[in-house]
């Protein structure tokens, strides 16, 4: 294939996978309020985890059916830096004030959650790559523990949102009145269902690309995948500040990171190969200190809550969130070179 066609064909995928992810997002929702879900939990566990699922299907595809790990820890390391900068889209987009002066301080605790365990992540790719053989047959040792800490940290946020009786967005109740739980459902399988055979075809298109423009596969995860799994967050960002549900869409883009992470370990059940972290390039461990610093400036924010905003756009908090991005992405391009 040419490689315009190789780019047409990605972005129709992308394409479905966001419109798929509005839909799940959207029926995740009224699952959630017809369950009596609600707050902040409502984001940081239903939402990121229906959000993540693109991530989830890519994942187990690129390193199964598509063999190429790479691409697959790209996707999920990718997609953590990239939900980093829809809060900056949020600070941008919120004009009444800085975003961090807004939503809850207990964002802190997912946040710090997630710098743990991209540390982790980023520990033992330094383990794999100087020799060390920690693994049972070919699943690395650090899948359980991430597993156990992923479980730890919903039950930890769970009761520290329970025990702050943070109820944020108690907009969501009954605004699904003509939708029943039955009708809710079914749409949300089936929106899953095309995000589960989009995903399948998105790796391969990936490496295609990677091979037609001469790109490293751990570039084109990190960018272009990461970007397209990504849509069902923008997506859920997007529709939970027109509602102004600020907290909602936080606790989803931060959840996810979480989430996201986990799915690394599922990856890692998945390639037979061996661990998968002793199989990718060690050029991901910038994506997982950009993600950290963005992470903790964060959550320097959140104590610090800034109230003024560079020429009126967004604050100082955010434009250092933005250039560490655009500085992961760049260093990504040109290592490849």
């Amino acid at each position: 294939m040419m490689p315009w066609a190789i780019f047409i064909e990605f972005a129709v995928l992308a394409l479905m996978i966001g419109a798929s992810g509005y839909f799940l997002s959207l029926f995740g929702d009224v699952i959630a309020e017809k369950t009596g879900l609600g707050g902040n939990w409502v984001g940081f566990a239903m939402l990121a985890t229906v959000t993540s699922l693109p991530e989830l299907v890519t994942g187990i595809s690129a390193v199964t059916y598509a063999g190429v790990p790479n691409i697959a820890l790209g996707d999920a390391l990718g997609s953590c830096v990239f939900n980093l900068l829809l809060i900056v889209l949020v600070d941008f987009l919120h004009r009444e004030a800085p975003v961090y002066t807004r939503i809850s301080q207990g964002h802190i605790l997912s946040a710090g959650f997630g710098v743990v365990l991209l540390g982790f992540v980023a520990f033992n790719i330094v383990l794999f790559q100087n020799g060390a053989s920690l693994s049972f047959r070919h699943v690395g040792l650090y899948t359980p523990i991430i597993l156990l800490f992923y479980i730890f940290a919903v039950r930890t946020v769970f009761r520290y949102e329970k025990s702050q009786r943070l109820e944020v967005v108690e907009e969501i109740a009954e605004r699904y009145p003509k939708i029943s739980l039955a009708r809710a459902l079914i749409a949300f399988f089936l929106a899953g269902a095309v995000v589960a055979l989009v995903g399948t075809r998105l790796p391969i298109t990936a490496e295609h690309l990677a091979q037609a423009m001469g790109w490293d596969q751990s570039f084109v995860g990190t960018v272009f995948v990461a970007l397209a799994t990504s849509l069902p967050e923008v997506a859920v960002t997007l529709s939970a500040l027109r509602i102004g549900a600020l907290d909602m869409a936080i606790s989803d883009l931060l959840g996810s990171n979480l989430f996201d992470l986990v799915i690394i370990a599922v990856d890692d059940l998945a390639y037979i190969k061996g661990p998968l972290l002793a199989n990718v390039s060690h050029v991901h461990l910038i994506t997982i200190l950009s993600a950290i610093m963005m992470t903790g400036i964060g959550i320097v924010g959140l104590l610090y809550r800034p109230q003024m905003r560079l020429f009126k756009t967004v604050g100082w908090v955010s434009l250092f969130m933005f250039s560490i991005y655009i500085l992961n992405m760049t260093v990504l391009y040109l290592h490849q070179q």
